[in-house]
């Protein structure tokens, strides 16, 4: 089965092509052809992503990239449709579902919404990428700029809501620490590349909802204070300085959600931690959580090129839930407010 998938939840354009043999759950798919677009120099002047220019942008992107994904291929080796049906930003979510069912109904092909989240979840357990993929049940980080929240993950579809930001996601912080520090949108890259270099212990910031004890999070407090503390101590006027501050707000949110990880591994007694989103590509946050693996831990991760929104994810999760015997969509469906929680299982899920 060959299922292609597209990406259009916010500001990437992602269209890939995995296929494999059906059986089990879907673990047997591999990679045959990706095209990926990030709308990020479009977005830069604004500071962030303009609904409307990200849907019309998507619209002219999706046709020639679907070209590329199919590497030579013909359309009609297209066997599924799946597409990011939510959540996210309701007009380029209905550019994706309108192109694919578009697609699926001239090759006669059934077309799938798919849900965000699970594909970042899924995405780890891919064949040929890496190590060994992740076996059910495991707790699950998604970390990005929209999200962050933690699940105990049962089966495909079956997920369970252990923790989640209170106000800001992660990554949302660190796109608008970056502006404090001028750097360009999105954030967490620029500001990871100048914290390299920074002392972590020069500047002191809160490490949010430790003290509490539960699973949520919230980085509202902590955006606010470094912006108060990068005005008084006159952060700008100095490169060194600029350094320091990024590398204590990187320390900052990747303590923070280390120390919440490892509270939900406890607290689950699972031994399995998967990590997705874009804010998994953050190299501190990655040495941190492997460092749980001297507890016993196993942590998986996506690769690189899968972290961010991305086709490959969408055209996976839509194989996983095909093989497991999901129903086709009869209509395009979109979901901009979609709790994962929400998702249904599929008929014959693990």
């Amino acid at each position: 089965m060959r299922v292609l998938g597209i990406e259009t939840s916010c500001d990437e354009t992602g269209v890939a092509l995995v296929g494999g043999a059906v059986g089990g759950d879907g673990r047997r798919a591999t990679v045959l052809g990706e095209a990926l677009f990030s709308q990020a120099p479009l977005h830069r002047p604004h500071g962030g992503v303009v609904p409307e220019l990200a849907a019309r942008d998507h619209i002219v992107r999706l046709a020639p990239m679907l070209d590329k994904a199919l590497g030579g291929r013909a359309p009609g080796d297209i066997d599924a449709v799946a597409y990011t049906a939510g959540p996210g930003l309701i007009g380029p979510l209905m550019s994706g579902a309108m192109f694919a069912h578009g697609l699926a109904l001239t090759l006669g092909a059934p077309a799938l919404g798919v849900h965000h989240l699970e594909a970042h979840l899924l995405s780890p357990r891919l064949a040929g990428r890496g190590r060994a993929p992740p076996e059910f049940p495991f707790v699950a980080l998604l970390v990005s700029g929209g999200h962050t929240e933690l699940y105990l993950a049962e089966a495909v579809g079956r997920y369970e809501l252990l923790g989640r930001t209170l106000d800001d996601a992660a990554g949302e912080a660190f796109d608008k620490t970056a502006r404090l520090l001028g750097l360009d949108y999105p954030g967490g890259p620029p500001l990871a590349r100048l914290a390299e270099g920074g002392n972590p212990d020069r500047y002191k910031l809160p490490r949010p909802m430790l003290k509490q004890g539960g699973l949520d999070f919230s980085f509202s407090g902590l955006k606010t204070h470094a912006a108060t503390l990068f005005r008084e101590a006159q952060v700008a006027r100095d490169d060194r300085a600029r350094a320091d501050f990024a590398r204590a707000f990187e320390e900052a949110v990747t303590d923070t959600l280390t120390v919440k990880c490892r509270r939900a591994l406890e607290r689950t007694q699972t031994k399995t931690l998967v990590v997705a989103g874009g804010v998994s590509a953050n190299r501190r946050l990655r040495d941190k959580l492997r460092a749980l693996e001297s507890g016993g831990a196993t942590v998986h991760f996506p690769e690189q090129d899968l972290c961010t929104d991305n086709g490959v994810m969408v055209a996976y999760a839509g194989f996983v839930r095909l093989a497991l015997g999901c129903a086709p969509d009869t209509r395009p469906d979109v979901r901009p407010r979609w709790p994962l929680s929400e998702l249904p299982p599929p008929p014959s899920a693990a």
